[in-house]
């Protein structure tokens, strides 16, 4: 039978992340994928100024009313970015619209760069830290890790002890598997650390000196899709990673709103199809 993903996060009309990266990157997997809409954008909140911001917690009940009367169920769930009221709406729907053996994959999505993103006060972590609670795969960047553990996020220098620290206690929220980005231990590199609460795997790439909007939910999307196509967790985060690196050297510097996700889609596909999952 063929698997049925939903994903719960915005739609952020113009700039690439969100939905409109979830549903195609994931698609493009070969993997049914539903969306929930969190909210409705104009744009993205990064570096856009004039951006409109719908709330969509009201209508979330009765979709899941809709989905109960039809009998719908899903075999994975993917959360990105929400609001703080849509915590126990979507605990609902995980709750009861789950095949057997479902699975929740959360990127915590709320902060980068040592702060909170725009819209979010100081309390979402700890309202964050229920969703994440729970989760077979949790998928956060350094400084959401550090919010969620509710430590002070450092921009830089971590080192191999304090990482797996994090780690560790991250598992200790009930985590299954962790996959930890933004993971530097020289100026050169940036990587993911994969943890299983057995042992931690690091997976590396040079380090592109350049700051994109958008990456984390190409990261998240590709995450998602390969790991429903069947690869471990340490594949799928390596070629998250690759695929990221690929967008963003196709993307030109005068796109600043986001990454050509669309250009690389093609080379996730083969990369797929031909089980080529790490370097």
């Amino acid at each position: 039978m063929e698997k049925r993903l939903l994903t719960i996060q915005d739609v952020s009309c113009f700039g690439q992340c969100s939905v409109t990266v979830a549903l195609p990157v994931i698609s493009a997997c070969g993997i049914e994928t539903v969306i929930l809409p969190s909210a409705v954008l104009s744009t993205h909140t990064g570096g856009f100024r004039n951006y409109t911001f719908r709330d969509l917690t009201s209508d979330m009940p009765g979709i899941e009313k809709s989905w109960e009367k039809e009998g719908l169920f899903f075999d994975a769930f993917y959360t990105g970015y929400v609001c703080a009221d849509q915590i126990d709406p979507i605990l609902s729907i995980l709750a009861h619209r789950a095949a057997p053996g479902a699975i929740r994959i959360v990127d915590p999505v709320m902060a980068d760069n040592g702060k909170l993103y725009p819209g979010f006060t100081a309390d979402f972590p700890q309202k964050m830290k229920r969703l994440c609670t729970g989760a077979d795969y949790l998928l956060p960047n350094l400084t959401e890790a550090a919010f969620l553990l509710g430590k002070e996020p450092k921009l830089e220098n971590y080192s191999r002890e304090e990482i797996e620290t994090m780690i560790a206690e991250l598992h200790a929220m009930g985590v299954k598997n962790v996959i930890l980005t933004g993971v530097s231990f020289t100026p050169s590199e940036l990587g993911v650390a994969v943890s299983d609460g057995r042992s931690v795997r690091y997976d590396f790439n040079a380090k592109i000196d350049r700051s994109s909007h958008g990456t984390g939910d190409v990261y998240a999307s590709v995450f998602c899709g390969a790991l429903m196509r069947g690869f471990s967790a340490f594949d799928a985060a390596a070629l998250a990673a690759d695929i990221v690196c690929a967008a963003i050297n196709a993307t030109p510097p005068e796109h600043w709103y986001g990454v050509c996700f669309e250009k690389v889609i093609p080379e996730l596909v083969e990369r797929l199809e031909t089980g080529c999952r790490t370097r």
